[in-house]
Formats: C-alpha cells, sequence, structure tokens
C-alpha cells in the first residue's frame, strides 16, 4: 500500500513536467485561404507538432480537402517584445477529392500530393492564442505529376 502512494506522489510530481514539454497542448481553429476550413495542431515537443485541416479548395475546381504536416518550429530566428513568433517548416501530404457539381469538373480522381509549408506563428504571451500565416509549395502525385502553390493565413485557440 505504501508504494502504491509513493508511486501516485511521484507521478504527480512528474505529470506537470510532462504537461509542459509539449509546449502549447492541443489546438484547434480555423484556417482561411487555400484552403479554408478547420485547423487542428497538436505540439509533440517544444519545436515539432502535428498540424491537420479538413477544408475546402477553391483552387482551379472546388473539392474537399485534408492535409496532415508535421512541423519543426524555430524560436530563435525572430525576437520579439512579447510572445513568440517562430518560423516553422514541415513536410506533409494532402488529398483533394473534386465536387461533383463543380461545372466543367472533368476530374473525377482524387488527388494526392506532397506539402512542404513554410510559415510563421505568433504565440500570444498571456493567452492560449497563435496567429499564423503561410505559404506551401505543393507536389501533386496522383493522378498525374503537377506543381501547386497554396497560401492560408489561420488562427488557433489552444487547451493546455
Amino acid at each position: 500500500m505504501m508504494i502504491k502512494r509513493w508511486l501516485l506522489i511521484g507521478i504527480l510530481v512528474l505529470l506537470p513536467n510532462f504537461a509542459s514539454a509539449q509546449d502549447r497542448g492541443f489546438g484547434i481553429g480555423i484556417i482561411l485561404g487555400e484552403p479554408t476550413g478547420i485547423s487542428l495542431k497538436n505540439w509533440l515537443g517544444q519545436t515539432s507538432a502535428l498540424d491537420f485541416a479538413v477544408a475546402w479548395s477553391f483552387e482551379r475546381y472546388h473539392s474537399f480537402t485534408i492535409h496532415a504536416d508535421y512541423l519543426n518550429h524555430n524560436f530563435r530566428l525572430i525576437k520579439v517584445d512579447q510572445g513568440t513568433l517562430p518560423f516553422y517548416y514541415g513536410i506533409g501530404g494532402r488529398i483533394k477529392l473534386k465536387d461533383e457539381d463543380t461545372p466543367g469538373n472533368d476530374n473525377d480522381q482524387a488527388r494526392l500530393g506532397v506539402r512542404v509549408p513554410v510559415g510563421l506563428a505568433y504565440h500570444f504571451e498571456n493567452v492560449t492564442l497563435d496567429l499564423f500565416i503561410e505559404v506551401v509549395p505543393i507536389l501533386e502525385l496522383v493522378p498525374s505529376t503537377d506543381f501547386t502553390m497554396s497560401a492560408a493565413i489561420g488562427i488557433r485557440y489552444f487547451f493546455k
């Protein structure tokens, strides 16, 4: 019984350290631009995160799009007086599903591509919000190889 108490005390003491290693926790918000929709971000450590979006694309043909990216953040590159402004970059994937109701949309195949996001994210000092802007080169691989770009801005609220 005594071992269980010490184990519980040890877990409670270490728990805040595990939480702070996630930097900003899990965030949800909106992304506007190409694409436009819901943005999710989950911090894996103090400089790495997974970023997701479920959104609508207005590029060429209207389509539903889902993307997921692994991001690295450099907090030392740009210094600001309050909060932080990390430069981030990463790699991920995107799938686009066509909208059958779009006139002239004869492309009946899903498109699959590789994303290389580059951006800035302002993290407020006393509020669990971030504002971000990104530019994303995309290499479409399926159904044919093509190069495209997208850009977006957004805001997310983080739960700790």
